[in-house]
């Protein structure tokens, strides 16, 4: 079960996904201190405690090390949604929950990814089924596709 990365964990990761590449502590360090002040001691705290964590593998160049991402964010956030659904007593109602709280544009990528996963075969299959609910023979519908 992954635990949430905390504020600078997460400014750290955001860098590493972003990026998608092997980094250092200096480009991380740099990028960061657009924003607030760290020192380069933290940062590379921090990335070794990702590493630690399985969050980053890293690689050595020189004296220091590169680090790059085991994983996207989407895999992240994937991961921590279906803990939180794990959690649940009543999924089924953790969902609709869930779903009441989302933008119309959230419900449309949420249908978009069912289509994803479901496939195009489980797409025809279910216009099949509809198909035959409306008088016509499923068996002819599927015969007649020629796979």
């Amino acid at each position: 079960m992954p635990r949430p990365l905390g504020e600078l964990e997460d400014a750290v990761m955001t860098r590493v996904w972003k990026w998608n590449r092997p980094v250092t502590v200096r480009e991380v360090l740099e990028d960061l201190q657009r924003e607030r002040s760290i020192a380069y001691t933290t940062v590379m705290t921090v990335l070794d405690n990702l590493h630690q964590k399985g969050w980053v593998r890293r690689e050595a160049e020189g004296r220091a090390y590169r680090y790059e991402a085991v994983s996207t964010r989407a895999a992240y956030a994937a991961a921590l949604m279906n803990d939180a659904w794990a959690q649940s007593d009543n999924p089924a109602a953790a969902l609709v929950a869930f779903f009441g709280m989302m933008s119309d544009e959230q419900r449309q990528a949420l249908r978009d990814a069912v289509r994803i996963v479901q496939g195009p075969e489980t797409s025809e299959a279910s216009e099949a089924a509809s198909a035959g609910s409306a008088g016509e023979n499923p068996a002819s519908a599927s015969e007649g596709g020629g796979r």
